[in-house]
């Protein structure tokens, strides 16, 4: 959030990479680490951050809520799927929501998620707001963990042109001993820990200041006392949700199809061209024995140490060639996207030219050479 107006003041102190990558990268780091599957960036502003975590391949659920919407459908877009993502689905499901409100209203769209960001969004509350912020964050979503930054005070002075607050929609700015009095009070009344970091490192001889950028992770414990635990459950949505994008993914059978047959004639085809370039050098030289003999320097990332038995051997039958489907699927790729033979045959079916007992999959030799 104001990453912008951040880097006018920073003109003596460079903060490299950017202060506000620095917190990005901070977030990121943390997921790695904890693998949360569901997080929500409270205050998400232009989206920058939820980009940033959609390539995180642990998270199945986004979600971002700001009160000023018109920020988010600026840069909304940046969120979409792109062709590349319906050509090449990721295992991986992934749904990305974008949601207009107050962090101070409750919604139960915003229940389940394992990790809750708040960066630089504290400051911009007013009075009012910022004492309902623990009930909504800690008791009522009551994720795994929150991370919440904030501007430090005590680093003010070190940059140039700043009077009062780093920005003009700051309502206060905290000390460290002043965030950590909030954040300690906050943990205990809520039944989380909490420990203290940040980025934006003070000049060499001046590390009492502290960082640019004061974080508190706050992890909750176990078990959560009744205190942290709401007794009603509001139903009624307060949010309106302005933006929703779910990513193609081959935990869809449509998508997972798609890539099993797209896979299985790609295989089957790299099988079909070098059973016939084996048979043009038999024919060439009539004194050498026929027999299909893989390339393993060919497709070796597909085949592996795959021994071919007597029943898997790909064999031409007039103007037709058969590729047995136990073959293909011994390969890896394939064998990942199917996981049992059955499922292979079963996505495939009607979808791919078979022989007539369903075993191989089947080419035409004189079509193609027609076609050709």
């Amino acid at each position: 959030m104001d990453k912008n107006f951040q880097e006018e003041f920073t003109q003596i102190i460079k903060f490299q990479p950017p202060l506000y990558k620095q917190r990005y990268q901070f977030v990121k780091d943390l997921v790695e680490k904890y693998k949360p599957k569901k997080v929500a960036d409270l205050g998400c502003a232009d989206c920058s951050l939820l980009w940033t975590l959609k390539f995180c391949s642990c998270i199945e659920v986004l979600a971002g809520l700001d009160i000023c919407a018109d920020v988010m459908k600026e840069k909304m877009h940046t969120l979409s799927p792109l062709p590349v993502d319906y050509l090449q689905p990721s295992e991986r499901s992934l749904t990305v929501t974008l949601h207009h409100g107050s962090v101070a209203h409750k919604d139960p769209c915003m229940l389940g998620f394992d990790l809750v960001t708040c960066i630089e969004l504290i400051e911009h509350l007013e009075e009012s707001e910022l004492k309902k912020f623990p009930e909504v964050v800690f008791g009522f979503m009551a994720p795994s963990i929150v991370v919440i930054s904030t501007p430090n005070s005590e680093f003010n002075p070190l940059l140039p042109r700043v009077m009062l607050y780093r920005h003009p929609d700051h309502k206060f700015e905290w000390s460290q001993a002043q965030f950590q009095s909030w954040a300690l009070e906050t943990a205990r009344c809520y039944n989380y820990s909490v420990e203290f970091t940040g980025v934006g490192h003070p000049p060499t001889g001046m590390e009492k200041v502290g960082f640019c950028t004061q974080i508190g992770v706050f992890v909750r414990k176990y078990p959560q006392t009744g205190e942290s635990v709401p007794s009603e459950k509001p139903t009624e949505a307060v949010y309106k949700t302005v933006f929703k994008a779910v990513y193609p993914s081959l935990k869809d059978e449509k998508y997972l199809q798609n890539a099993v047959i797209s896979e299985v004639i790609f295989t089957a085809q790299i099988i079909k061209y070098r059973l016939m370039s084996k048979r043009k050098e038999y024919s060439d030289d009539p004194e050498r024995k026929p027999q299909f003999q893989p390339s393993m320097d060919c497709f070796s990332d597909h085949l592996g140490k795959l021994v071919v038995e007597k029943n898997m051997e790909p064999f031409v039958s007039g103007n037709d060639v058969y590729v047995p489907l136990t073959t293909i699927f011994s390969f890896p790729k394939v064998n990942r996207l199917c996981g049992t033979f059955e499922k292979l045959c079963k996505l495939i079916a009607g979808k791919v030219t078979l022989s007539s007992d369903g075993s191989a999959v089947m080419f035409n030799i004189e079509n193609e050479n027609e076609e050709n």
